[in-house]
């Protein structure tokens, strides 16, 4: 079975002075259209894999659903176009999704595009309980480490994404890739919702930076400690200690800095 994460492309690598043909693995990036209820509400560039999880995942994370229970199902179609998911969604969760209705026409480096006022970037959310554990450092460190490891499709392209969910003690145990990084983390909170893990008990690793839409997809999943591999933006701090969530950026082995809520790392020491 081919993998709809990548593809074929003829390239021609320069070895020595002269371009040698050859084929290169490429990360596949589509339109992805998801329609609610019969009503058109957002196209994302995204890469269509683990599709029912972006469908679900984005659904929460952009506050359109408040539970997996509101998704009746997802249908996905295919055309020359690229792919439309269409979502079966209780009626109370259409009704909210009509009244706040927004054009969003994603780019891979975008959040959100087409929002229409200032009030709808930052949405008010609750913020979220502290953890009965502490992260450790050495936990972080076994994560980092295991990431490259854990991105098949990013290792064959060298163009995806890759957002893992990782236990107290830093082992991955869900990962999901896109050639977005809000993609990405939309399909790990997917699969996450999916699967019944419980998101008080781990934390998440990001391959980008951490931007203020990303610290609201965790806080909006009620995960409270969110780990990339960059740096964060001021607004993603500032909203990271409003929402309660525990921002840690370059994360890159033993070394990290943490911007909100601190308390929520130990001192160095075993995982």
């Amino acid at each position: 079975m081919s993998d709809p994460g990548s593809a074929l492309r003829p390239e021609w690598r320069n070895r020595d002075g002269s371009l040698v043909a050859g084929e290169a693995a490429l990360a596949v990036e589509k339109p992805i259209a998801l329609e609610y209820n019969g009503i058109s509400h957002a196209v994302m560039l995204a890469t269509p894999c683990d599709l029912e999880d972006f469908a679900l995942g984005f659904s929460l994370s952009e506050g359109i659903l408040e539970r997996a229970s509101d998704l009746y199902g997802v249908e996905t179609s295919s055309s020359a176009a690229g792919i439309t998911l269409a979502l079966d969604i209780a009626a109370g969760a259409f009704a909210r999704l009509k009244e706040r209705r927004r054009s969003l026409v994603g780019r891979t480096g975008c959040g959100i595009c087409g929002t229409e006022s200032l009030d709808q970037v930052l949405r008010p959310l609750a913020s979220l309980p502290t953890p009965a554990w502490q992260l450790a450092p050495a936990a972080l460190a076994r994560a980092s480490a295991a990431l490259s490891g854990a991105q098949p499709l990013q290792r064959l392209t060298g163009a995806t994404h890759g957002a893992a969910w990782c236990t107290p003690q830093g082992a991955i145990t869900e990962l999901r890739e896109d050639v977005g990084r809000h993609n990405a983390l939309d399909k790990l909170i997917g699969a996450l919702v999916k699967a019944g893990v419980d998101r008080s008990q781990g934390f998440a690793l990001i391959t980008s930076r951490a931007s203020v839409e990303m610290v609201q997809k965790a806080a909006t999943a009620g995960i409270a400690i969110l780990a990339a591999v960059s740096g964060p933006t001021t607004l993603a701090v500032e909203t990271a200690g409003d929402l309660g969530v525990t921002l840690i950026g370059f994360a890159r082995g033993a070394h990290f800095s943490v911007y909100a809520h601190p308390g929520r790392v130990a001192a160095a020491g075993p995982a």
